[in-house]
C-alpha cells in the first residue's frame, strides 16, 4: 500500500478574488489593445457590380464615375467622367483602382493612413476645411475605363497627325467623332481622389 501525504489548502485572504478578478479584466484589456493596434490597416474594397477583364496598374489613366465622402457620409468631392492617372491619386486610391475591372462598381475605404494621414485639405477658395486631418475616406467608384499612359499618347499622336492632315479644321474630339473625356484637374479647389 502507498501512503498519500496530504496537504492541507490555505485559506484565500480577504480581497484576493477581487485582485485576481482584477488581473484577469487587465489581461482582456491589453489583449484587445494589442489586438486593435495590431489589425490591417489596409483598405477595403466591397463590389457592387462585378466588372470583367484585367485590373488597372499604377502606370494607367483610368475613367471613372465617383463620389467621396467621409466616413461621417459628408460627401467632399464628386466626378463624373473624371480621368485621373493613377500615380496622381493618393495610395488607397491608386491601391484600390488597381484591384478593380472595367465595367465594374465598387465602394472603396481608404484609412487616414493610405488618404491624407495627418494633413487636412482646405478649400482654397473659402479656407473651409473640407477633409479633416486622419479622416478615413469612402469612395463609391465605377471604373469606365482605363488605359495605359503610352496608349493615351499614341492617341493624342494620331489625333494631331489627323487634325493636320485635315489642315488644322475642328476641335479636339477622338477618332470617330466622340469627344475627348475631360483632362485631369476637376473643379478649381477639389482635393484629387
Amino acid at each position: 500500500m502507498s501512503e498519500i501525504t496530504r496537504v492541507p489548502l490555505q485559506p484565500v485572504a480577504k480581497g484576493s478574488v477581487g485582485k485576481i478578478w482584477l488581473g484577469v479584466i487587465a489581461a482582456v484589456v491589453l489583449g484587445s489593445g494589442v489586438a486593435y493596434a495590431t489589425r490591417y490597416q489596409g483598405i477595403e474594397i466591397e463590389t457592387i457590380k462585378a466588372g470583367a477583364g484585367a485590373s488597372p496598374t499604377k502606370s494607367d489613366v483610368a475613367l471613372i464615375n465617383y463620389v467621396g465622402r467621409l466616413a461621417s457620409g459628408k460627401e467632399f468631392d464628386r466626378g463624373e467622367r473624371a480621368v485621373l492617372p493613377l500615380e496622381t491619386v493618393i495610395p488607397g486610391f491608386s491601391e484600390g483602382l488597381g484591384k478593380m475591372q472595367k465595367g465594374g462598381k465598387y465602394v472603396l475605404e481608404i484609412p487616414a493612413e493610405k488618404g491624407y494621414g495627418a494633413e487636412e485639405k482646405r478649400n482654397p477658395q473659402t479656407g473651409e476645411v473640407v477633409i479633416p486631418a486622419n479622416s478615413d475616406l469612402v469612395f463609391e467608384i465605377e471604373l469606365i475605363d482605363y488605359k495605359s499612359a503610352a496608349e493615351l499618347e499614341q492617341q493624342r499622336m494620331m489625333l494631331e497627325q489627323m487634325q493636320q492632315m485635315q489642315g488644322g479644321a475642328g476641335g479636339a474630339s477622338a477618332p470617330g467623332g466622340a469627344p475627348m473625356p475631360p483632362m485631369p484637374g476637376g473643379p478649381a479647389g477639389a482635393p484629387q481622389p
